[in-house]
C-alpha cells in the first residue's frame, strides 16, 4: 500500500484506464480486469502514481458502462470482485493508488432502485424525478445531452421520468435524503474494500432547481444550466458527502463538472469548504466547437485557448487546485485535435504534454496518450459504437440538417470513439489488445504507433512522458511554483514561468509547424540556467527560435 501523505495527489500523475479498450485477457474482444493486471508493469515503468478506472460495474451497456445497474459488483465482461481485489493489490504493491468512477447523478433504468420506483413502491418512488406531462408534451423544455427531450414516458407509465442523458439513464433525486444515504453507502463500500478515491461523473448535475421550470437554451446540447445543473444545494450535497464519507480517509476526489466557472471551482476545491480536491472543467476543450456544437468543429485559436488555461491557473493558483487534461474517454485524441498527427506527430505529442504537465495542478494521462495515439479517422458510420455519435448522425442526417459527408467529417474528428479504439500494445493485427475480434476497430497505424516500439525507443513520446512525470515527482517547483503567463497574444507560442523559493522554470512551446521567435521573453531569462527537457537537441542559447512543434523547459536556480 502506498504510504499516506498530505495531499499526495498534488505531486502525482493520474492515468485513466478505459477498461473495454485497454487489454483483453480472454479473447472475447472486450478489455477486462485480468488484462489490466497483465499490463501493470507498463504503468510502473511510466511512473504514474494513480490509476483512475472507468466504470466496471454491471451495466446494460447503453452508454458504455455509464448506465449502472449495480454499484457494488463487477460486470462479468470485466471479471469478478476477486479480480478487482487482485488489481488493487497489484497496484498498491507498485505504489500506485486506485480511483474508481462514481456515477451517481443517474443510474441505469435496470437498477433495482428504478425498477422499484417505476412500480410505485413507497420507499423508492421519490428516488427519481417523476412528473405528469403538459398538454403539449413533457413537463418542461429541458433537453438531453444525447439529443431529444430530457423526459421520457415508457409504456405503462403514468408520468414522465427525467434523464439529462439517455432515456435509459434516469436522474436520481438528490433532494431525497434517502438517495444521498444510499450513495454514501456505495462510496464507503468501495473505500472499505481498498479504493483510494473517486472521479465523480457529472457531479454538478446532482442539484437542480426543485421547481424544474422551463429555461432558456444554453450550450451545445440544449441543457439549461441555470436550472438543471449547478443547482442551489450543490455545495450542501458535496459538503455532506465529504463529511459522511471522506473525513478521516486518505483519498482523492475529483468532480467532473461541465459548465463550471472558475469562481465556482474555487469554492468547490477550497480545502476549507471540504467539498472536492479538484474538478474537471470543460472550458478549454469546448473552444473548438463551432456554431453547430462539437460535431461542427472550428480551428483552434491558440490565443483564446491560452487565455482560458491562464484564467484557470490564476483562479486556482492560491486557493483550490487544477486538474490538467487534454485527453479522456470523452475527448478526441489531442495529437489529432490540437497537434499534427502527420509529419510532426512525435514532436507535437511531446509539446502538448510539456505544455500541460509543467502547469500547476494534477496532470491526467489517458491510455495511449503516452505513446502518441491518434484519432482513428473512421469514415463509415457502421464502425462507430458511441451513443452520442450515433444519435447525432441519425438526427442530423435523417432530418436533412446536414448531408452524410458533412456529418461524417465532424464525427471523424470529434467522436468519443476516437479515444475508445483499443490500446496499441504492439504491431500485430489486433495491436496486442485481443486474440479475438475487438468490440471496436483497431487503429490501422498500430504498426507505427505501439507501446512495444515506444518503450524500446529512448527518444519516443513514452519516454518524454516518463521524464515529465519524474520531474513533477522530484522537484517541488513543478508542483508548487507560482504560474505566470508570457507571450499571451502570440498566435503560435505557449510560454510561461513557474517560480518557487527563488528558482524559476521557463516553459517555451511552439504550437505550430513554423519557426517561432521567443525573444519577447528575454526579461525572464537569467544568466545561469540549464535545459531540463526538450523535444529537440539543446540550442546554443535559451532564446533561440523554436523549431516547428519544439518545446523546451529551462531551469534557472
Amino acid at each position: 500500500m502506498p504510504e499516506p501523505s498530505a495531499e499526495w495527489w498534488k505531486s502525482g500523475v493520474v492515468y485513466q484506464i478505459y477498461p473495454s479498450s485497454f487489454s483483453d485477457s480472454d479473447g472475447d474482444g472486450f478489455g477486462d480486469l485480468p488484462g489490466i493486471i497483465e499490463r501493470l508493469d507498463h504503468l510502473e515503468r511510466l511512473g504514474v502514481s494513480v490509476v483512475w478506472l472507468s466504470p466496471v460495474y454491471p451495466s446494460p451497456w447503453d452508454d458504455n458502462g455509464y448506465d449502472i445497474s449495480d454499484y457494488t459488483d463487477i460486470d462479468p465482461r470485466f471479471g469478478t470482485l476477486d479480480d478487482w481485489d487482485r488489481l488493487r493489490d497489484g497496484l498498491h504493491e507498485r505504489g500506485i493508488r486506485l480511483v474508481m468512477d462514481l456515477v451517481v447523478n443517474h443510474t441505469s433504468d435496470r437498477h433495482p432502485w428504478f425498477t422499484a420506483s417505476r412500480a410505485g413502491e413507497d420507499d423508492r418512488r421519490d428516488f427519481y424525478f417523476w412528473r405528469p406531462g403538459r398538454e403539449d408534451g413533457p413537463p418542461n423544455n429541458w433537453g438531453a445531452v444525447f439529443s431529444g427531450p430530457a423526459w421520457s414516458r415508457s409504456e405503462g407509465d403514468d408520468e414522465y421520468h427525467l434523464h439529462l442523458f439517455s432515456p435509459s439513464q434516469p436522474d436520481l433525486n438528490w433532494e431525497n435524503p434517502e438517495v444521498r444515504h444510499a450513495v454514501h453507502d456505495v462510496a464507503r463500500w468501495w473505500l472499505d474494500r481498498g479504493a483510494d478515491g473517486f472521479r465523480m461523473d457529472v457531479i454538478n448535475f446532482i442539484s437542480k432547481n426543485p421547481a424544474l421550470p422551463d429555461g432558456p437554451v444554453v450550450g451545445d446540447h440544449g441543457l439549461f444550466t441555470e436550472h438543471s445543473i449547478n443547482g442551489p444545494r450543490l455545495h450542501e450535497f458535496l459538503h455532506e458527502m465529504h463529511r459522511e464519507v471522506f473525513t478521516g480517509r486518505d483519498t482523492l476526489t475529483v468532480g467532473e463538472m461541465p459548465g463550471v466557472r472558475v469562481e465556482q471551482a474555487r469554492i468547490h476545491t477550497n480545502p476549507a469548504n471540504r467539498e472536492l480536491d479538484m474538478v474537471f472543467q470543460f472550458e478549454h476543450v469546448d473552444l473548438d466547437h463551432g456554431p453547430g456544437g462539437k460535431f461542427d468543429p472550428r480551428p483552434l485559436d491558440l490565443v483564446e485557448f491560452k487565455a482560458s488555461m491562464n484564467r484557470w491557473q490564476k483562479g486556482l493558483g492560491e486557493v483550490g487546485w487544477n486538474s490538467l487534461y487534454l485527453n479522456n474517454h470523452d475527448q478526441p485524441r489531442s495529437v489529432s485535435r490540437y497537434g499534427d498527427d502527420g509529419r510532426y506527430r512525435v514532436e507535437s505529442a511531446k509539446t502538448l504534454a510539456t505544455t500541460l504537465h509543467m502547469m500547476k495542478g494534477t496532470p491526467y494521462v489517458y491510455q495511449g496518450e503516452e505513446i502518441g495515439m491518434t484519432n482513428a479517422h473512421m469514415d463509415d458510420i457502421a464502425d462507430y459504437r458511441d451513443l452520442e455519435t450515433l444519435n447525432h448522425y441519425r438526427t442530423m442526417v435523417a432530418t436533412g440538417r446536414v448531408d452524410h459527408e458533412t456529418a461524417m467529417a465532424g464525427i471523424s474528428r470529434m467522436s468519443r470513439d476516437n479515444a475508445r479504439t483499443p490500446m496499441q500494445w504492439d504491431a500485430s493485427e489486433q495491436a496486442g489488445f485481443t486474440s479475438g475480434t475487438p468490440w471496436i476497430k483497431v487503429n490501422p497505424n498500430r504498426t507505427e504507433i505501439n507501446a512495444e516500439a515506444a518503450v524500446a525507443d529512448p527518444d519516443s513520446v513514452f519516454h518524454h512522458y516518463r521524464r515529465l512525470i519524474e520531474l513533477r515527482r522530484e522537484d517541488p517547483i513543478v508542483v508548487y511554483g507560482r504560474y505566470s503567463p508570457l507571450m499571451e497574444d502570440d498566435p503560435r507560442v505557449f510560454a510561461y514561468t513557474r517560480e518557487w523559493e527563488g528558482r524559476r522554470l521557463l516553459v517555451l512551446a511552439n504550437w505550430s509547424d513554423r519557426e517561432a521567435s521567443v525573444e519577447e521573453v528575454e526579461d525572464v531569462v537569467r544568466p545561469e540556467g540549464r535545459m531540463l527537457l526538450g523535444t529537440h537537441p539543446e540550442p546554443e542559447r535559451v532564446l533561440a527560435p523554436l523549431r516547428p512543434w519544439e518545446s523546451r523547459v529551462h531551469l534557472f536556480d
